[in-house]
């Protein structure tokens, strides 16, 4: 028998509020309305999204997908309390990745878990993933809030995202076709994307750095810095494999052009990258300077600059780096494709 003065238990109670995540929807409604393309068949509340492919477009179309999340660059964002862009990170990260296979992206989801659900915050990051959503093209056809008390500290949250798109099996880039003599063009990032910041997190607690203080003369904020939003590739690169015979791309991630180059060479040629050949911006400067990070460490830990790798014909090379740029893209030829074993190599 239940105790008549002992109070009723509530869901509110245990710390999730039912009522701010259908706050939550009605915040994030237009943002996520202006993302639809073509193809979807379904509004926003459902328990699944649907997308139809325009079978008119594509002989054998193949699906792409990728899943992927912002990493600790969120602890910057909870320093900061600056939460708008980090959802054009979660993009970024997961339409970059399938792009490089010549996949157009369609749609997108992402998953949101927090300790406790605050509207207004949580409309902020959704907003940022539609934003990037539009810059990508694709339409972010679902998602999920998942408030967890007691599993994040107060104010935290975590973020992953999932890409799906399509192309044609024969207009698949798989590098299979990249030979000696290739010209190598790298399109600049907009500074650390999404990696890295686990070193960038123990360089500022060990030289007791201040997120608020410019890194330089003329400079943002550190915390300004770090939360530059990852460039997001989709229109440009989408233009370019129009136009030309693209034989490789590859996404400068974790890893660097150390480790990200050679996932798209043949076992039998190395891409001989040249140092110098394209400005830095001064984050990364910064970063090896105040902790003493050596060149090796820093090539194989951050994108230096460079966030995305193209690879074609030497005689391409001028013309599909005009290409690019007039779509906004600042382009550098840094490398060329030569003998070797894989493996990416600075000279």
């Amino acid at each position: 028998m239940v105790d008549a003065e002992k109070r009723e238990l509530t869901y509110k109670d245990a710390g999730v509020d039912i009522e701010a995540g259908a706050e939550v929807v009605e915040l994030i409604k237009k943002s996520v309305r202006s993302t639809f393309r073509p193809g979807v068949l379904t509004g926003i509340g459902g328990f699944g999204g649907l997308f139809a492919i325009d079978r008119d477009s594509y002989k054998e179309p193949v699906l792409v997908s990728g899943t992927d999340g912002v990493g600790t660059k969120l602890k910057i964002a909870h320093a900061l309390d600056t939460h708008n862009t980090v959802g054009i990170d979660l993009v970024a990260m997961c339409v970059n990745d399938i792009l490089v296979q010549g996949a157009e992206p369609l749609f997108f989801l992402d998953y949101l878990a927090t300790g406790v659900l605050e509207p207004r915050k949580a409309a902020d990051i959704i907003e940022g993933i539609a934003e990037g959503c539009r810059q990508a093209g694709c339409a972010l056809l679902g998602g999920e809030t998942a408030e967890m008390p007691g599993f994040y500290g107060p104010g935290e949250y975590d973020l992953a995202g999932f890409a799906v798109g399509v192309v044609d099996r024969a207009d698949i880039i798989s590098g299979e076709a990249i030979k000696e003599g290739d010209i190598i063009l790298g399109i600049a990032s907009s500074g650390l994307h999404s990696n890295g910041y686990s070193l960038v997190r123990k360089l500022i607690a060990d030289a007791s750095l201040s997120l608020n203080e410019p890194c330089w003369e003329g400079g943002l904020s550190l915390g300004g810095e770090l939360l530059k939003p990852t460039r997001i590739y989709v229109k440009s690169i989408l233009t370019l494999i129009k136009a030309y015979r693209v034989k490789g791309l590859a996404h400068i991630t974790g890893g660097g052009l150390t480790h990200n180059v050679p996932r798209i060479l043949p076992a039998s040629f190395d891409a001989a990258i040249k140092l110098g050949f394209w400005p830095m911006p001064p984050i990364f400067e910064f970063i090896q300077r105040e902790g003493g990070v050596l060149q090796e460490e820093m090539l194989q830990t951050f994108n230096m600059g460079i966030g995305m790798v193209v690879v074609l014909d030497a005689g391409l090379a001028d013309e599909a780096a005009e290409l690019l740029r007039s779509a906004g893209e600042k382009v550098y030829i840094i490398g060329e494709v030569v003998k070797g074993k894989g493996e990416t190599k600075y000279v």
